[in-house]
């Protein structure tokens, strides 16, 4: 059995971006370490095999997804709403897709957005999101650690109150300001790695730490996360 057969993957802003690069509807970042993977002689055999991925899990009561969830959005809310994007991931008119993805606006989550507003939020929610205003409104730019004491209204979308994911554990990464955060409710795994941090991993029935230490491979103060 193969390790795509035996893992479940879902994606972050970075595959995306890799896809995006792929289908022409971005250009690569200065600091980018992707032209490996997109000159392999197996390319689009990568990419096509990234475009089938998702971008939300649940099982065992735990909801694995890159970055967050937000708080008006329960278990099946969440995954119905990933499915719309993998759908036009699938497809296609995938490149076309994407490039309507990009963008922080809008903020927040509303029953009624549709097209490529409806695309963004979901994408942005499950793929960058770290804090939040109480009501769902997304705050993209912020990348720190929260503070012991706030000085505005926003807080890690996992602490907004009467969370419609607190009944399940919620597994993410993306906040490598963050760090090793374990509760009840959410589990990141984010020690980043890449800058020099820790690649860690947890077992689900017992909750046991297997952490190893990563040489720095990037710098924090010219790269987004």
């Amino acid at each position: 059995m193969s390790i795509q057969q035996r893992c479940v993957f879902v994606l972050g802003n970075h595959d995306l971006h890799l896809l995006a690069v792929a289908a022409g509807v971005r250009g690569p970042g200065k600091n980018d370490t992707i032209q490996e993977i997109l000159q392999a002689p197996d390319a689009q055999d990568i990419i096509d095999w990234l475009r089938q991925q998702k971008l939300a899990h649940f099982e065992n009561n735990h909801l694995l997804v890159h970055a967050g969830v937000l708080p008006k959005w329960n278990v099946s809310k969440t995954l119905s709403l990933a499915s719309e994007v993998e759908e036009v991931l699938r497809s296609k008119q995938w490149k076309r897709g994407l490039e309507k993805m990009y963008g922080n606006e809008p903020a927040y989550w509303t029953n009624s957005l549709t097209g490529s507003k409806r695309l963004r939020v979901i994408v942005n929610a499950l793929t960058r999101l770290r804090m939040c205003t109480a009501k769902g409104h997304m705050a993209l730019s912020v990348k720190s650690a929260p503070a012991s004491k706030p000085r505005s209204e926003l807080m890690p979308w996992f602490d907004v109150p009467e969370r419609a994911t607190r009944e399940v554990t919620v597994v993410f990464g993306h906040w490598s300001t963050l760090g090793l955060l374990i509760r009840p409710d959410v589990i990141c795994l984010d020690t980043g790695c890449v800058w020099g941090g820790h690649l860690t991993a947890i077992r689900q029935g017992d909750r046991a730490v297997v952490q190893i230490q990563c040489k720095q491979s990037m710098d924090p103060l010219l790269t987004g996360d």
